[in-house]
């Protein structure tokens, strides 16, 4: 089973949960850059959350299906049909052979996602099938390629209400070993300002606009280079951070005033630009529980998802539906 190409916008790369363990040869993470996603994808399709999907960066395309197969859309909504009818996004449907899936622009967000039944089979390099474009490793999808994808029986429609993480929001940070750099009275103004997702940002980073002065540690000049991972927030020389995506470096020498959490990181991710967002300094301690209560509900995705078409006989609150909004006279 495949998917062909016909057309696709111009970042769009396969993406699974990434690669780890090559921090020390200079390899970062990469993989999707909203991991929720995977697992969105997963529930609605019945498999699991390691699997690559494709990842489609503000623009989709024209693919077609070149045997039955299940997919699944999820992440940044995007317009979206089959030979010309609209689908549901955060929804799973069945293509059949010859069928041509249309997926336009994002109209929240920044990244959406094409699960397929069985996982896209692209060949693997150190444990993963992630893209890694700044290490070279892979490349875009192109017009002209054959996603392949591994085996899967014929789905059901199946939907998933989303969380709202495509608009921007509070992103809840914890210090990281610079940020004593930073005196008090710049850690409160970094927590007061309303920042701007700025237009420079890609799966390595995205800056972040605000009005006002700009953010120095005291000596970042002197800064040794030390190991980063995604989630740091880096100000560069001009006072402007810069949260670190999946495909960042591995060491850097610019001040790090926090880092975001794990859970949080696809809320940041998604923010489009010119989305506002604010930071919350929280402790450890609630880091790690805050860490927690994420990954029981992605667990729990599960237990969320309905038929995309529900039998009225398997609604129990049928009667609280506003079946009817109003009457008309035939006569009047």
């Amino acid at each position: 089973m495949s998917l062909f190409v016909h057309r696709i916008g111009p970042a769009c790369t396969i993406q699974d949960q990434g690669r780890v363990g090559y921090l020390d040869q200079g390899l970062s993470r990469s993989g999707a850059a909203d991991l929720r996603a995977l697992h969105e994808g997963a529930v609605l399709l019945g498999q699991s959350p390691q699997l690559a999907a494709l990842e489609m960066a503000g623009m989709g395309g024209e693919l077609e299906a070149t045997q039955p197969l299940g997919i699944a859309l999820t992440g940044a909504p995007m317009q979206a049909s089959i030979d010309g009818a609209p689908v549901v996004w955060n929804a799973s449907h069945q293509m059949e052979a010859g069928q041509r899936l249309v997926i336009g622009a994002v109209t929240r967000g920044t990244y959406g996602y094409l699960h397929v039944s069985g996982g896209v089979a692209s060949k693997p390099f150190l444990g993963s099938r992630s893209a890694h474009l700044t290490a070279k490793i892979g490349r875009a999808v192109q017009a002209g390629d054959t996603l392949p994808a591994n085996s899967g029986p014929p789905i059901r429609g199946m939907r998933l209400t989303p969380d709202d993480r495509f608009s921007g929001g509070v992103l809840r940070v914890i210090a990281s070993f610079q940020t004593p750099l930073f005196d008090q009275e710049t850690l409160d103004r970094f927590a007061q300002t309303e920042f701007r997702r700025g237009s420079r940002a890609n799966r390595m980073g995205m800056q972040l606009d605000s009005e006002g002065e700009g953010f120095a540690a005291q000596g970042q000049l002197n800064i040794l280079s030390e190991v980063i991972t995604p989630g740091d927030i880096q100000m560069t020389g001009t006072g402007n951070p810069f949260i670190l995506l999946p495909e960042c470096q591995t060491t850097g020498g610019y001040p790090r005033i926090a880092t975001v959490l794990p859970c949080d990181l696809p809320r940041a991710a998604q923010t489009p630009a010119g989305g506002k967002i604010r930071f919350e300094f929280v402790s450890m301690d609630e880091a790690a529980i805050l860490q927690s209560a994420y990954k029981a509900e992605l667990v729990r995705l599960a237990a969320r998802v309905e038929p995309l078409v529900r039998d009225p006989h398997d609604i129990p609150d049928l009667l609280s539906y506003q079946l009817i909004g109003g009457m008309i006279s035939a006569t009047d």
